[in-house]
């Protein structure tokens, strides 16, 4: 767990290769956290997200970066909470997959995530975590080439909860 750190602030902000954007279906609209990366990144940011158009949940799109530090952005549609019989887990933990499949092509050093589905979504924030941390360590097992990822929460409360599953 030496690679994965935990932090709290405006991912956006990050000096890291990519960034992983919490979006929804249609990439042209989003959410909080999308609206943040539309402010960061610039107007060239929009067009290529009404480019990539429709995307899946537990799929990837990926754009550049644009104004952000971050050189790539990988969007990934969330897995809301649907009381646990819909598949909810496997369509989260298939985007941590496909964000480290992603990053790997790509051969980045440093990837950044948000807290996926833990907010407006409503998945039960500590399941979400150990799915994402547990998809996280599986994939750097086969990534030797990427030397940090980061887990950036907007709040202390979620933070904590990583720093408390992490430690265990």
């Amino acid at each position: 767990m030496h690679r994965v750190k935990i932090c709290q602030g405006d991912i956006t902000q990050l000096h890291v290769d990519v960034i992983v954007n919490a979006t929804d279906y249609g990439l042209a609209v989003g959410n909080g956290a999308s609206d943040a990366f539309r402010r960061a990144a610039g107007n060239e940011f929009e067009h290529a997200c009404e480019a990539i158009g429709y995307c899946p949940i537990g799929e990837v799109r990926v754009t550049p970066g644009f104004r952000l530090a971050a050189n790539i952005i990988i969007h990934k549609v969330g897995s809301a909470w649907r009381g646990g019989e819909h598949r909810e887990e496997q369509l989260l933990a298939s985007c941590y997959q496909r964000a480290m499949i992603e990053a790997k092509k790509h051969n980045v050093k440093s990837i950044a995530f948000p807290a996926f589905s833990c907010g407006e979504l409503g998945f039960p924030a500590r399941r979400a975590i150990k799915i994402a941390i547990a998809e996280v360590n599986s994939a750097l097992c086969q990534n030797l080439l990427l030397e940090t990822v980061v887990f950036c929460c907007f709040d202390p409360v979620t933070a904590a909860l990583y720093r408390n599953q992490i430690g265990k």
